[in-house]
């Protein structure tokens, strides 16, 4: 597998936010997301070729039972499936973080963070004309999202950029036709520093105290700011 960093971190996002975790990000994306903060794992994917046992060994060394699998896309990642069924033999609480474009396969997880990519999300320029369409064209897909929501505990993880934001939000919830609790939607302001997260979070608030949501806040970058291995 084409793996970009495994490092041991706080959970900065979502219901665990916390929570000491493994992070294990592969390579690879089949989204281009213009405001991604991971981009050598998904504009540019870079990375390591690495085994399971590699991979696995990682666990092992840090004796910790809640990895994060995320990426980049994890779901398209080489031998995911089996990547997941060693951490689950080694009775790790997995959690893996997709923007629910792939289906799940009955792979092994404790917690799906689903992050659905709004219109926010469409490449600028800087994505050429094939992928502008590829991402507009792949990055809902309904039947996949509510195969997950049927299948695992599950989050729906949303990024705010701005006061319109919600509506898709709201739109995209009643399209998925579910009984979804409100405290599993999390909305989170987009922002990759601390500035810019700032000058959203106080209108994200707003919206989850009007609809019920839950506020997601980014720990890692208020802890250790927009850098590797957080």
């Amino acid at each position: 597998m084409l793996i970009s960093e495994i490092f041991y971190s706080l959970q900065g996002e979502g219901m665990l936010t916390g929570l000491p975790s493994l992070f294990i990000r592969t390579s690879g994306c089949n989204l281009r997301c213009n405001w991604c903060d991971t981009d050598y794992a998904s504009w540019e994917p870079t990375g390591e070729d690495m085994t399971i046992d590699e991979i696995v060994s990682h666990v092992d060394s840090k004796k910790c039972k809640h990895v994060v699998v995320t990426g980049g896309e994890p779901m398209i990642a080489k031998e995911i499936q089996q990547l997941c069924m060693s951490l689950k033999d080694k009775d790790c609480h997995i959690t893996i973080e997709t923007a629910g474009t792939i289906s799940p396969e009955n792979i092994d997880c404790d917690l799906a963070s689903i992050s659905p990519k709004m219109s926010n999300s469409t490449p600028d320029k800087r994505a050429s004309e094939s992928w502008l369409k590829r991402h507009e064209r792949d990055r809902i897909n309904l039947l996949i999202i509510q195969e997950w929501i049927d299948n695992y505990d599950y989050q729906l993880k949303f990024v705010i950029d701005s006061q319109n934001d919600v509506n898709e939000v709201l739109e995209l919830l009643a399209q998925l036709k579910r009984d979804i609790a409100p405290y599993k939607v999390l909305l989170m302001p987009q922002g990759i520093t601390k500035e810019e997260i700032d000058t959203k979070k106080l209108l994200v608030a707003e919206m989850c105290k009007e609809y019920g949501f839950r506020y997601c806040d980014r720990l890692h970058i208020e802890l250790f700011g927009n850098k590797k291995g957080t």
